[in-house]
């Protein structure tokens, strides 16, 4: 389907195409660097909260000066003091012992919650693993994300006694409604410009293609048989200017070509012209000739019955010079078409007439009106029909039940005369050779019958055709404009 598409129509939709995926890429990078930005800023936020509060935290540890600080410890230190710290930097504070056990949390009901009273085994792996000694972890849900550190608690000495969870959570609702604003302006800024590149891509499209379409033209137009412009363009790209020099120089290269066809056509025409009327003239000269050697040899002046003698000698040479005579008109009415003197006439009458010439009781005649009026050659229309019922009886030889039917019709417009005959038919690979000049089937005759009736049925813009099927005859149909 897209091959169909005009090379106009498919740049149009390349550019549109092309706006439209740089503003999803557009919106697609806006949105992922307006998240990311978010959730740097949110982490590096929490980490400020972090360091400040694992500062208060390792305070009040120095402060309670302990010989001994244990784990058991860290629930009696930081049992009012853990609300406070947690109120001045707004996050959670829980305090775990090094198995996972929560000791104490600023959080009212840590202890209630299965998931926040024990550490997981997997956290404590990974705290431990880790070369800074601390476990992050950061989740987003509805809009609200979650930030969560796990580091150790350390004595003096520096050895682990607990392990200290901070967690801090931030709506980002308004964020989110701060880039729904912005996408709902980038998205008018968007509309605005699709509508401009969809009139760009129109007008930059119908420029591109303009010289092409030209061409193309120009090409649809040429015909070997007339003659052809050349393209003149002033400007244009070095393609087209490239394509058009090519045209050009085919136009030049054609019309040579057609002054060689046209020329070698003529010639071949003539030689054929020649050969077939020095073919058929000899048909009679030969005849002619022998006759005149045989009344050379037998003259004689004072046999009784010479005048008889001349006398049949005589028609002997006007019957050979009729033949000549007769070739000379055919091949003269098919050079140039016969005049015609159009009259309205009723064709059912004029087609009736054309068959009185004919003596055959198996040629039957019919019509669909009594009388059908057109304007036509009444000569012209007589020797069409004579034409084809001529060549239908003789495709009827050797038929045992011999027919033929001439039908006359009309639909308004056109007048149609159908000529059907139940004979031998026609040859498939002669189909094509029906029309031509020259072509016969029979022994006889100059083949130029049919090209004559068609040449004069074309003079009156109209047409014939037939069907044929072998050892079922054939059906010529002609069809004439009523004016």
């Amino acid at each position: 389907m897209f091959k169909n598409i005009s090379l106009r129509i498919r740049i149009f939709l390349a550019m549109i195409l092309l706006v439209l995926l740089a503003s999803v890429l557009i919106v697609g990078v806006t949105v992922y660097q307006y998240d990311e930005e978010t959730k740097e800023y949110n982490i590096d936020r929490f980490g400020r909260k972090e360091d400040n509060t694992r500062k208060d935290i390792d305070f009040e540890l120095k402060r309670n000066l302990l010989e001994n600080l244990t784990t058991e410890n860290l629930s009696t230190i930081f049992k009012m003091r853990i609300f406070e710290i947690s109120s001045v930097h707004n996050l959670e504070i829980s305090i775990y012992d090094l198995k996972g056990n929560l000791l104490i949390s600023s959080t009212s009901t840590a202890f209630d919650n299965v998931d926040e009273s024990i550490i997981s085994l997997r956290i404590l792996n990974e705290l431990e693993s880790n070369i800074d000694r601390r476990v992050f972890k950061n989740d987003e849900v509805e809009n609200i994300s979650f930030e969560t550190s796990y580091t150790y608690l350390n004595d003096l000495k520096l050895n682990n006694i607990g392990v200290l969870k901070l967690e801090f959570s931030q709506d980002n609702t308004m964020q989110q409604k701060e880039l729904n604003a912005f996408m709902y302006r980038l998205a008018y800024v968007y509309v605005f410009m699709f509508i401009i590149a969809i009139a760009l891509a129109y007008f930059l499209s119908s420029y591109i293609t303009r010289s092409i379409k030209t061409i193309s033209d120009k090409i649809h137009e040429t015909r070997l048989n007339k003659r052809n412009e050349k393209i003149e363009f002033d400007s244009g790209s070095t393609e087209i200017i490239t394509l058009v020099n090519a045209y050009n120089r085919m136009i030049d290269e054609l019309q040579e070509s057609a002054v060689k066809l046209a020329q070698s056509e003529r010639e071949q025409a003539w030689r054929e012209m020649a050969k077939q009327v020095a073919h058929e003239i000899k048909n009679p000269l030969t005849p002619m000739r022998l006759t005149v050697q045989s009344f050379e040899r037998r003259f004689d002046p004072e046999e009784p019955n010479i005048k008889e003698k001349l006398k049949e000698y005589s028609q002997t040479l006007i019957q050979q010079i009729d033949v000549m005579s007769s070739i000379a008109s055919a091949f003269s009415d098919f050079a140039k078409m016969p005049k015609q003197h159009k009259e309205e006439i009723n064709v059912v009458e004029v087609v009736k007439l054309a068959l009185d010439i004919f003596n055959e009781d198996y040629i039957s005649y019919s019509f669909t009106e009594e009388t059908l009026i057109a304007n036509l050659d009444k000569s012209q229309l007589i020797r069409i029909v004579t034409n084809l019922v001529t060549n239908a009886n003789q495709a009827l030889e050797g038929q045992l039940n011999p027919k033929i039917k001439v039908t006359v019709s009309t639909d308004n417009k056109n007048i149609e005369i159908a000529v059907n005959d139940n004979g031998k038919g026609i040859e498939e690979d002669v189909k094509d050779l029906i029309f031509e000049p020259k072509f016969t089937t029979k022994t006889s005759g100059m083949g130029l019958g049919l090209p004559i009736i068609k040449k004069i049925i074309e003079a009156y813009n109209g047409s014939i055709a037939f069907t044929s099927n072998k050892k079922e005859g054939t059906i010529f149909t002609v069809t004439l404009p009523k004016k």
